[in-house]
């Protein structure tokens, strides 16, 4: 089964690789409104929101979401997608990787939940004026940014080491490989 390994390995690439079209998407999208925000006249307390909200994202967004979280776990996923790849996990790699499927029923739920948590704060902030949006947006950016380092970072560490410990939340009776 030669066609195996390279299945695995396009299923692992593109699973990777759509993960971090997806945020950097956001990244470019939201740091463009973050910059027309900046041609609006700004008082110290959209100053003081920019800053709050910049080291609150950092810390829940960048650090505790992806770093101890999500990071690891989608970079376990790509390297177990690596050896396991399937045709509908290759097709649909980054939603696989993301944990849309193929994972628990507590992490769908998670996953789920928190993607409508996030359409309704874009909903939210977007209807909101400038400079308020922007003091907001430079946070997510910070966060988002800081999530694909660590993803990068995490998908490095879990292809080089036999041994990566992170589980990649697979439903019960599914090989570990």
């Amino acid at each position: 089964m030669r066609l195996q390994p390279a299945l695995g390995g396009l299923a692992a690439a593109w699973g990777a690789l759509g993960l971090l079209a997806v945020l950097g998407y956001a990244v470019v999208r939201l740091g463009g409104v973050a910059l027309d925000g900046l041609d609006h006249p700004w008082r110290w307390e959209h100053i003081a929101v920019a800053i709050a909200n910049t080291v609150f994202m950092a810390w829940s967004e960048g650090y505790r979401g992806f770093q101890k979280s999500f990071s690891p776990r989608c970079a376990a996923r790509v390297k177990w997608l690596r050896a396991h790849p399937g045709a509908v996990r290759a097709l649909l790699a980054p939603l696989f990787v993301m944990g849309y499927f193929g994972t628990t029923k507590r992490r769908l739920a998670g996953v789920y939940g928190l993607t409508v948590g996030i359409v309704v704060a874009i909903g939210i902030i977007h209807a909101l004026p400038h400079p308020w949006r922007a003091a907001l947006d430079i946070g997510v950016v910070v966060g988002l940014v800081w999530g694909m380092a660590s993803f990068v970072w995490e998908l490095a560490r879990a292809l080089r080491e036999p041994g990566y410990s992170v589980s990649p939340e697979l439903p019960a009776g599914t090989a570990t490989g």
